[in-house]
């Protein structure tokens, strides 16, 4: 096990060499996408408890998913949509979330795409840039097995996107 993890971490220092973006190794880069490890640590949200903090307003939700996605489905109803696929690159994409949240790296944030595999990607990458209190929706907006049915087939609200 141990040996696999530093195998990981070599890789993971590799890539991050090769495509600019941080390496971040610890137990949540061990733990799958459904995130039990994660999980545990209270990382994760529903897509109800997601959209019930964001009508509240006690947490900012936002969408990490491409334009196209957008467009084809709406977003989250009161989501950002910031996509981690921004062509200037991740800190791009790093410096249009932190926008979003008017530079608080403290505020609650709640990150959603397809399925939950960009959104853990992009809490990674968030962490790893100074935020310190960034949730994962793994069931996305399609949703998951293991994860949850998703926010479109949970019937939870969508606005179509206003920036695509």
């Amino acid at each position: 096990m141990c040996i696999m993890i530093v195998r990981l971490a070599a890789l993971l220092t590799l890539a991050s060499a090769l495509t600019g973006a941080p390496a971040v190794v610890g137990a949540a880069d061990r733990a799958d996408t459904a995130g039990s490890e994660v999980a545990r640590r209270g990382t994760v949200l529903t897509a109800p408890e997601a959209a019930a903090r964001a009508a509240a307003g006690t947490l900012a939700l936002v969408d990490v998913r491409a334009p196209r996605e957008w467009r084809e489905t709406g977003i989250a109803k009161g989501a950002h949509p910031v996509s981690i696929h921004n062509p200037d690159g991740i800190k791009a994409f790093v410096a249009d979330l932190a926008r979003a949240v008017n530079g608080d790296r403290a505020a609650p944030i709640a990150l959603i795409c397809a399925s939950g595999v960009r959104s853990l990607r992009a809490q990674r990458i968030l962490l790893a840039n100074g935020f310190t209190n960034i949730k994962n929706v793994p069931e996305g907006m399609l949703g998951r097995p293991g994860a949850g049915p998703g926010w479109l087939k949970r019937g939870l609200p969508v606005s179509p996107c206003p920036e695509c």
